[in-house]
């Protein structure tokens, strides 16, 4: 019975995916052979926009700053080109030099650059291993195609051949006009808005017809998921279909923005082209407040902050007057935009790294706001849109007076003290001084240790001041692999060597003294100690009364003098045959020698310790004594620092920047490096898109509040444009122009650009107001539209650009994430707060096990959720108004393999199972209309009664109905 159950429960499963796919037309995308790949691409290389900029700011820049020099036509003209090779242009890449082909398309690992620039085999740059993500940035690009528009003997152009006037007569800098809504008195169609005239008056200027209205069932859920990113209940959807109210639609659009689930579904999208993240993917390092932006963007829609003030908040937030506490904090967790950068902190070119940030920084300004991509003109002037490097740097310069790091070995973001209530502040204040207080007390001890001599504080000890005859490790025979090192003080003169841990039994270091006469002398080995050392370290001494071996345990600390352990008194002879050797032979743990010490013995068995004239033995004894007691001092202020900053209630604290305190202008950096600079250039804005006389920079700020006000002006064509655009895009699943973030020429124009002109009018007349915008988009017929298309149209448009019906769309993986937990009924519906376990500090290996809502699922950049994966989130290092909408196997094969899913789905059996039903009849159609908001037909419904067992195993068939459901196409479809 139980076997009967499950084949039937499998069965199903693929029959309902089957029959959604067979039903729904989900568009289905099958893998091109790699080979044919690389050859249409060889042949006619046409790339993605996308791809072309990634080329222009992580590929060019590391090709002309570290290879042409050596590979390039230049190099081949001065008879110095390197291995018959050359960079500087795609044909040379692929064409290869005397070893072949440099890029093998697609496939990174057959590829002998990315091997040159591992060191896996020639070692390319040869002044230095370029950093990992450098390397990584290699591999994307060759595995998407290696984009490159450089023709052979390609150069780049000086500023002067750009002609910005001509440049301005492209579409998206052109002035925004008014267009007059189009007359259709004469047609069949009645237009709902002014939206549904311009749509409607391209289709006729076509031949044909808009679909018709869906229906309620469709159309609640299609509305649902886009306002709110939430299924509706089937409550809800039983509610709206029986209302026959003529504003019945109108009135669910109110209650859905109105719902503060609206700004958990529109900051996401937002947070997307913010590139939004939690962690760095170097190292891992978590960034523990990036959380409060997330919040700041979800309560900004919320409250429908106007855009143009959104903008200016991101960008320069600290630099607006605030008039209350809530406003004060709001700004300033608005410029964590800035800093939210995936930026490579261990990079050592201080200089570099921080015009790296303008540059992240440039990038997600442009794109997100301007639709430009304006860091293609960081090493020459843009190769395709009306942007100088001149520009690049005016705008650069802003930014380059802004401080976003601090430096230190690993560079640090900045983490600064949140504005609080006065009271709350004060007490903060109080702990804050009294921990400052002893942070000060221990830096003054630690000044006074640095003024001891290095004898009394004992970390690094001069050969030529200890007693005796010192053989140091520098002198010493060694054999086999030994490392230098300085990590672990005290030690002798310049460090220790330690071993390796590999192949001890070949390694020895012999220590050879020069001893001015035969007599009795104690022998001294230094070491450093450690937990990781050895216990047992076979020291012999060979000497004129023979072979001694002494076991030294190195894990303790060296009983003389914090330096040396004796091993003994020994006579030796003027034959050179007097020495000791240090083996690692049956060791485990590391073996350290940093010196020998021979000290000559009296005739009553005492050592001789020489006077040294760098000190008296008083004026030593005293050195010693102080730096005991500063040590002890030190350790003593250190607990009372502990103690105090464990006892300090936490002061909340985000991400943010700082102006400089130096503002100056920035000189432009020839081929992108800061270490060769050419003219001086005044900050200031895109050209192009400027009206009007430039105006100087205020000499006392960065300007960013006046780049905020710019990139907001009504005067500024690109930025309503690009949001207007945006609007469309996310309830279209298709902006008027396809490429959000390029506005550029590189990118598509708008199929309705009248439309898209009269979208952003309207933004601006409303005070920016983006549910106003929603809102009149919604309510159009366009958007009300059946996504069922007739034979017809879909011959004449395929990609459905005129909009002649609604698109269906795949949800993503947000909503896939949260309406799982809708079905089950574990959505935890709280908002906002830090979501991340605590004391994490990296975030490799972190899974996150929560009910909350995807918006508040941590966005690590090493650990995205396997759903996040899975179906095509967003890379969050990269601004993104897009995602790829991909159909493949391991979609399906998630929804029924998955653990996380398979226990919601039987989270959602046992809710069923609880709800009072008449028959299995009655609970099937309620699971339906539960998973895929609507009732099953009579088809599906035959299948799900027949899994059905009257055992005690019925949780197991309803759970995996539910997953059946979850793996269907109907689930990850809205019509």
């Amino acid at each position: 019975m139980i076997f009967q159950m499950r084949y039937s429960a499998f069965r199903l499963l693929r029959i309902v995916a089957l029959v959604s796919v067979a039903l729904g037309n989900a568009p289905i995308a099958f893998a091109q052979n790699p080979a044919e790949t690389a050859q249409v691409v060889e042949s006619s290389p046409k790339f993605a926009p996308e791809d072309l900029q990634f080329f222009e700011q992580k590929i060019r820049p590391i090709f002309e700053k570290h290879c042409i020099e050596c590979h390039s036509e230049k190099a081949a003209a001065a008879n110095k080109l390197k291995g018959g090779l050359r960079v500087d242009s795609r044909n040379g890449l692929l064409s290869g030099g005397d070893s072949g082909p440099a890029i093998v398309l697609t496939k990174g690992d057959e590829s002998p650059l990315l091997a040159a620039l591992r060191y896996e085999s020639v070692q390319m740059p040869p002044q230095g291993k370029l950093p990992a993500n450098v390397i990584a940035d290699f591999e994307r690009w060759i595995a998407h195609g290696a984009a490159d528009p450089r023709t052979q003997n390609s150069r780049s152009k000086n500023s002067e051949g750009l002609d910005l006037e001509k440049g301005r007569q492209h579409w998206s800098y052109q002035p925004l006009r008014n267009p007059k809504t189009p007359d259709l008195a004469s047609s069949n169609s009645k237009p709902r808005s002014a939206i549904d005239a311009f749509v409607l008056s391209k289709l006729q200027s076509r031949g044909s017809t808009p679909a018709a209205e869906t229906d309620r069932t469709t159309l609640i859920r299609r509305i649902n998921f886009d306002l709110v990113g939430l299924p509706p209940s089937p409550e809800e959807v039983e509610e709206f279909v029986a209302d026959d109210g003529r504003d019945a639609f109108e009135r669910l659009v109110d209650r859905l923005m109105a719902s503060p689930h609206f700004g958990e579904r529109w900051g996401r999208h937002w947070l997307s082209v913010a590139r939004f993240g939690e962690s760095l993917t170097l190292r891992g390092f978590i960034l523990p407040e990036a959380w409060r932006y997330r919040d700041y963007v979800v309560e900004s829609f919320n409250a429908d902050l106007p855009f143009d003030r959104f903008i200016v908040e991101q960008i320069a937030g600290d630099l607006i007057p605030a008039t209350t506490l809530a406003e004060q904090q709001r700004h300033a967790i608005a410029t964590t935009y800035l800093t939210l950068g995936n930026y490579n902190l261990e990079d050592q070119d201080k200089k570099q790294l921080e015009m790296d940030v303008v540059d992240e920084q440039l990038d997600a300004i442009g794109k997100g706001f301007l639709g430009q991509t304006i860091g293609c003109a960081r090493c020459h002037d843009h190769k395709f849109d009306p942007i100088p490097t001149r520009d690049y740097y005016a705008l650069a310069g802003i930014l380059a007076n802004v401080k976003t790091l601090e430096h230190a070995n690993v560079s640090k973001w900045l983490e600064l003290p949140l504005p609080l209530e006065p009271e709350r502040d004060a007490e903060l204040k109080k702990f804050d001084s009294a921990v400052a207080t002893i942070q000060t007390k221990i830096e003054s001890v630690k000044a006074e240790q640095q003024k001891l001599p290095k004898t009394a504080t004992r970390s690094v000890r001069v050969a030529k001041d200890l007693s005796g005859i010192v053989v140091d490790d520098r002198q010493a025979k060694i054999v086999g692999d030994w490392q230098h090192s300085q990590t672990v003080k005290p030690y002798i003169d310049e460090g220790y060597r330690h071993d390796k841990n590999v192949g001890k039994g070949d390694k020895t270091i012999t220590l050879l003294p020069e001893l001015p006469h035969a007599g009795l002398y104690e022998v001294r080995l230094a070491y450093t100690a450690g937990d990781n050392r050895c216990d047992a370290v076979p020291v012999t001494v060979f000497s004129a009364d023979g072979e001694n071996t002494v076991m030294v345990n190195q894990k303790l600390n060296p009983p003389i003098d914090g330096l040396f352990v004796s091993l003994g008194q020994y006579r030796f002879e003027l034959n050179g045959q007097g020495f000791l050797i240090v083996a690692t032979t049956g060791t485990t743990g590391h073996v350290i020698v940093d010196a020998a010490q021979f000290l000559p013995v009296d005739s009553t068995g005492t050592v001789v310790q020489a006077a040294k004239p760098a000190a008296s033995a008083d004026t030593a004894k005293v050195d010693q004594d102080e730096a005991a007691k500063l040590a002890t001092d030190l350790k003593s202020l250190q607990k009372d620092l502990k103690e105090a900053q464990a006892a300090s209630p936490l002061r909340p604290r985000y991400m943010s920047v700082r102006e400089s305190s130096r503002i100056g202008d920035l000189r432009v950096h020839i081929r992108g490096t800061v270490h060769n600079l050419g003219d001086t250039v005044p900050r200031g804005f895109l050209q192009v898109a400027m009206n009007g006389e430039r105006k100087p920079l205020p000499s006392t700020q960065s300007g960013r509040k006046e780049l905020g006000e710019w990139i907001a002006s009504r005067d500024n064509p690109l930025t309503p444009r690009v949001i207007s655009n945006r609007v469309w895009h996310w309830l279209f699943g298709a902006g008027l122009s396809r490429t959000p973030d390029n506005f550029g020429t590189t990118g598509e124009a708008p199929t309705h650009p009248e439309l898209l002109d009269h979208l952003a009018i309207r933004l601006v007349e409303r005070n920016w107001s983006v549910k106003s915008l929603i809102r009149e988009v919604v309510q159009s017929g366009t958007y009300r539209q059946s996504s069922a298309a007739t034979p017809a149209q879909k011959s004449a448009d395929p990609e459905n650009r005129w909009l002649c019906h609604q698109n269906r769309r795949r949800l993503d993986a947000e909503c896939l994430l949260d309406a799982i937990l809708t079905v089950s009924g574990d959505r935890n519906d709280a908002l906002g707060g830090n979501t991340i376990a605590g004391g994490k500090a990296e975030d490799y290996g972190y899974v996150h096990n929560s009910t909350r809502r995807a918006v508040y699922w941590p966005v690590l950049r090493n650990a995205l959720p396997e759903i996040f994966e899975v179906f095509d989130f967003t890379d969050p290092s990269l601004p993104s108004g897009s995602r790829s909408v991909s159909t493949v196997a391991s979609q399906s094969l998630f929804f029924t393999n998955d653990d996380w899913v398979s226990a919601e789905a039987r989270q959602a059996a046992r809710r069923i199972l609880a709800e009072s039903h008449p028959d299995d009849s009655a609970r099937v159609d309620r699971v339906f209309r539960l998973v895929l908001g609507r009732s099953p037909n009579e088809y599906e419904a035959r299948i799900a009664r027949g899994t059905m067992s009257s055992d005690r195993a019925a949780e197991n068939s309803w759970k995996m109905i539910v997953q059946a459901l979850f793996a269907s196409i109907d689930f990850r479809y809205v019509e």
